[in-house]
């Protein structure tokens, strides 16, 4: 069975440290804690769990805190998780599982790791993350500010355990600052770097400036397949917000260069000819939507909305507009599938089967004994 270390750098997270290393502390074999000035019961509650504490003077350098961690841990694979990350119970029994049924030694492994939920808990929002590295390979963390852990060349397990990630607070003006301050040192905004203060541009709704940076990164020789998907469409958002509408949509076809259409590509660009009015077009891109499939290894963000109830709503809207009435009752019922419950669909499902001739009678709804007509 293999050994882990879980390492962690924390500050001021008395809120929600506890409930990670809750989640998390009886699968690993030891929890080092690298505290970055904490004020507050960060540290105290962290020695409930573990004696491994070390203090790291900030310097505004997330990598260089998260290497000192990693140089701390003494077992076979180094574990990282944030203080507001959890381990839900169903991952928990695979992670234990994993551990104690491993037959072969990867450098890395792969986990999911969701982002955002409905308010039934399930992932609306999908990431996947390089969570557990080998320790003698020597893996080291690269940027002061959305760090990457460079596992190049390394041999990787792909599993579905899934670590839930409970974001805490705006950072966009921290980031912004430390990638300033990165700059006035002599960083290059180049690569990776560029598209990730696009990215802060764009958060901080200066739009035009993101855009210019946006279109410099995809001038570059080389760079992340999911982070040039990524760009395509918030550039497209940049667009939108400056009224280029052409560009855009441009930016949304941009996309396709790097790999097959993915599910939001082709709900935005549906979106774009839904707004013109044309929507035999939007109901073509919706559709491909609903036929699109993640491409393998991919490790980017989904939104689990543009593979599921979203082409639907919207394929029910633009079937309607067209007059075509049972093909937007059919697209509601799946959306339904989906959100059973929800309130706009209900009314979607009644208004639709009014006028297709498939609504209760007044005396099937007054007597429970009479069955409801079926749907399609």
């Amino acid at each position: 069975m293999i050994t882990v270390s879980l390492c962690m750098i924390v500050k001021d997270e008395e809120h929600v440290l506890g409930r990670c290393l809750a989640s998390v502390h009886d699968l690993v074999d030891e929890i080092i804690i690298v505290d970055t000035g904490s004020s507050d019961r960060t540290k105290e509650i962290a020695a409930t769990y573990t004696n491994r504490i070390f203090d790291f003077p900030w310097r505004d350098d997330f990598a260089a805190a998260r290497n000192f961690s990693f140089e701390q841990a003494t077992m076979d694979y180094i574990m990282w998780l944030d203080a507001d990350d959890v381990l839900y119970e169903k991952d928990r029994g695979k992670f234990a599982g994993l551990k104690q049924a491993l037959s072969w030694e990867p450098d890395a492994i792969i986990c999911d790791y969701h982002l955002a939920f409905d308010m039934a808990g399930h992932a609306t929002t999908i990431s996947r993350r390089y969570r557990l590295v080998k320790r003698s390979q020597g893996y080291r963390w690269h940027n002061p500010i959305h760090e990457y852990l460079d596992v190049t060349g390394g041999k990787a397990l792909d599993t579905d355990i899934a670590v839930s990630h409970h974001r805490e607070g705006d950072h966009s003006a921290r980031n912004m600052r430390i990638m300033q301050q990165w700059m006035e040192r002599g960083g290059k905004l180049e690569g990776r770097n560029l598209y990730f203060y696009a990215n802060e541009l764009l958060d901080q709704r200066r739009y035009q400036e993101a855009a210019e940076c946006y279109e410099t990164y995809f001038r570059e020789p080389t760079g992340y397949r999911e982070d040039r998907i990524a760009a395509c469409g918030k550039l497209a958002e940049c667009y939108h917000h400056l009224g280029r509408k052409e560009k855009k949509l441009d930016s949304l076809f941009k996309a396709f260069h790097y790999d097959v259409p993915h599910a939001d590509s082709c709900c935005t660009i549906a979106g774009c000819f839904e707004e013109r009015g044309e929507w035999a077009l939007a109901i073509y891109w919706y559709s491909r939507a609903l036929e699109s499939r993640q491409a393998e290894g991919y490790m980017g963000v989904v939104n689990v909305a543009y593979q599921t109830w979203l082409p639907h709503v919207q394929l029910c809207l633009c079937f309607a507009k067209l007059g075509h009435l049972r093909e937007a009752y059919e697209h509601n019922e799946h959306a339904l599938s989906y959100l059973p419950g929800e309130a706009n669909l209900l009314e979607n499902k009644r208004r639709l089967a009014l006028a297709l001739g498939i609504a209760p009678s007044p005396a099937a709804a007054e007597d429970p004994n009479v069955d409801p007509p079926a749907g399609p």
